[in-house]
């Protein structure tokens, strides 16, 4: 069942990355943008988190210390992701983003968590960062490295914060109640500091309806599949999980492309088949 979680996050991440891009070249990509796009998908993910969660009201201060966290974390990935995606193109945005996605919790769960490192892990490590690495078709200069650095760490922190809610022995709330006081730190957070920011008139975007619709869907989408991630991660090694995620993702965003006008390079057809091979590995290989 918790596998099915994953996989239904897995379906629902898919088509983010491109809602990701599809926002920044509708409002542009400033702080200010950032911040607005943070709180229309926080308000997005509090609604329909709040609604799963029977509209019932948890809190404990641990409960709150990791949203508080995990909330800071999302506000910073969303400004850097914007900023990376003006020089660099998609690919590489994922590649840096899956990738931190998938080290940094893997490596949380083997060395604080006392997951087992088998031979299906590390083969499917190996060929998912390999799957991810095909895809790119030029390395990046000096020019945005910051950003690049940081959607790669504030993406793996994301997971990691995820795993220490999931495996902390202190009083907390459901993984529903996590996910729903995450959301709402995220959208105080942004509408405080919202005033704070572009005040000059070339810092602030035209606001466009379609910006307000992809943020609304892309936060409803988002904050629902880390919801089933958070309650998968009670159940599921963070080292097989993430890495499942990320391979996971590479196959349905290159299926989507089939829908689209851009079709799937071979580039991206090798990198799927890298990526279900490293599935395979994850639940073929004995261990």
């Amino acid at each position: 069942m918790y596998y099915g979680m994953i996989l239904i996050a897995v379906v629902m991440f898919g088509g983010c990355f491109g809602l990701d891009d599809l926002y920044r070249k509708l409002q542009g990509a400033s702080l200010r943008a950032s911040l607005l796009f943070s709180l229309f998908s926080s308000l997005a993910g509090l609604l329909v988190l709040f609604a799963v969660n029977g509209f019932r009201p948890e809190f404990t201060l641990f409960t709150f210390i990791i949203a508080f966290l995990a909330s800071c974390v999302n506000l910073g990935f969303s400004f850097c992701g914007f900023r990376a995606l003006g020089v660099i193109d998609l690919s590489v945005y994922s590649l840096f983003s899956m990738l931190g996605g998938m080290l940094l919790p893997f490596l949380q769960g083997i060395l604080f968590y006392g997951e087992a490192l088998t031979a299906a892990k590390i083969v499917c490590l190996v060929l998912i960062s390999t799957a991810l690495f095909v895809t790119v078709k030029g390395i990046p200069g000096k020019k945005g490295a910051l950003y690049y650095l940081g959607i790669f760490l504030l993406n793996g922190l994301a997971g990691v914060l995820s795993r220490i809610f999931a495996s902390a022995p202190y009083e907390k709330t459901s993984a529903a109640g996590y996910s729903v006081l995450t959301c709402l730190i995220g959208v105080l957070l942004s509408a405080l500091l919202l005033p704070v920011f572009g005040k000059k008139r070339a810092d602030i975007p035209r606001f466009r309806w379609k910006g307000f619709g992809v943020s609304v869907l892309n936060g409803a989408i988002n904050k629902a599949a880390n919801f089933l991630l958070v309650l998968a991660l009670m159940h599921v090694d963070s080292s097989a999980e993430y890495p499942m995620v990320t391979g996971g993702v590479i196959i349905v965003s290159t299926v989507l492309c089939f829908f689209g006008e851009k079709k799937p390079t071979k580039r991206e057809l090798v990198s799927v088949l890298l990526a279900f091979a490293g599935l395979m590995a994850l639940f073929l290989i004995p261990g």
